[in-house]
């Protein structure tokens, strides 16, 4: 009876007749064989297979940690040799999900399965998981094209998707990002490699533009000796003593409706771009009303006139 059961159909002649004509031989095997000798086998076979599945726990143990002293020593390497983060991080996911694939189909094999006739039954259904796993392919080539051109790298201050923050991580497939306020936001590959990323520390020293009105009348020379004043007395605002760089300049930028839309530019390093913002925006609300300066609200003339 364990020769029958050992010749079950392999994938490749896996059929409904095939099924009842080895479900009819083992029935009359049952029947012709004497109880001790049936107890016998089905002891056998059931020790075998118990055998195959400690070994294959023994397997998927070893090949576990085999992975992460591999995955150890990939890394030491890659800061051994100063190699660039975003390169190693996408080589050592993608090396680490070659190595699973690996131990699964090990694990596979010492259970008896074939693995020949598992591999038919894939390409086989090659098509319909291939169209259910397009967006997967999609960030893979994604992830390619940014480890080929470069438009970013770990750590830099990127905006990207909607968010705004630093890249922490970049794998096979996605790209993870850390928001300023300590999020973690998972963008696919794909997607980032289809889409716009304006990345803040690609240059540097990095231009800063703050636009805001104050209301007609103000007295223009000075707002803009106030805010050159303000900004200079600024450690973090560069001047044209870095390369790169220049004075911090103030302009009209236009004439609106409410009121005079003023422009201040300075010259940052791209590392204080967003609290550096914040300080400018936040120091100009408070400073300018101080000296009498004005913010202006929209506002609408009605004439009445009576016929």
């Amino acid at each position: 009876m364990f020769q029958i059961l050992q010749s079950a159909p392999s994938a490749e002649s896996f059929s409904a007749d095939t099924v009842v004509a080895k479900g009819a031989q083992l029935v009359e095997t049952i029947k012709t064989t004497p109880a001790n000798e049936l107890l016998e086998g089905t002891a056998s076979a059931v020790v075998k297979f118990g055998l195959k599945i400690v070994l294959a726990i023994v397997i998927y143990i070893v090949g576990a940690w085999l992975i992460r002293k591999t995955k150890g020593i990939i890394t030491k390497a890659f800061e051994k040799k100063g190699t660039d983060s975003t390169l190693s991080s996408f080589i050592l996911s993608f090396v680490t999900a070659l190595l699973w694939v690996v131990l699964i189909l090990a694990m596979v094999g010492t259970l008896g399965i074939n693995t020949t006739s598992i591999a038919a039954l894939l390409a086989a259904g090659g098509m319909a998981i291939g169209m259910a796993m397009s967006g997967t392919v999609q960030n893979f080539a994604g992830g390619l094209i940014i480890l080929a051109f470069k438009p970013f790298k770990v750590g830099d201050y990127v905006e990207a998707q909607g968010y705004f923050g630093w890249i922490s991580e970049i794998s096979i497939v996605h790209t993870k990002l850390v928001t300023t306020d300590n999020r973690e936001i998972t963008i696919p590959n794909g997607a980032l490699a289809n889409g716009n990323i304006d990345n803040y520390s690609k240059r540097n020293p990095y231009r800063l533009s703050v636009r805001f009105s104050v209301a007609y009348g103000s007295d223009l020379d000075l707002v803009r000796s106030l805010l050159l004043d303000l900004v200079k007395q600024q450690p973090a605002i560069l001047d044209e003593k870095t390369p790169g760089a220049a004075e911090p300049r103030v302009y009209v930028n236009y004439l609106g409706d409410n009121g005079i839309q003023i422009e201040i530019r300075v010259w940052i390093d791209s590392a204080h771009y967003k609290w550096m913002q914040t300080w400018l925006n936040e120091t100009i609300y408070k400073e300018l009303p101080r000296h009498g300066i004005q913010f202006p609200f929209p506002q609408l003339d009605v004439h009445v006139r009576q016929d």
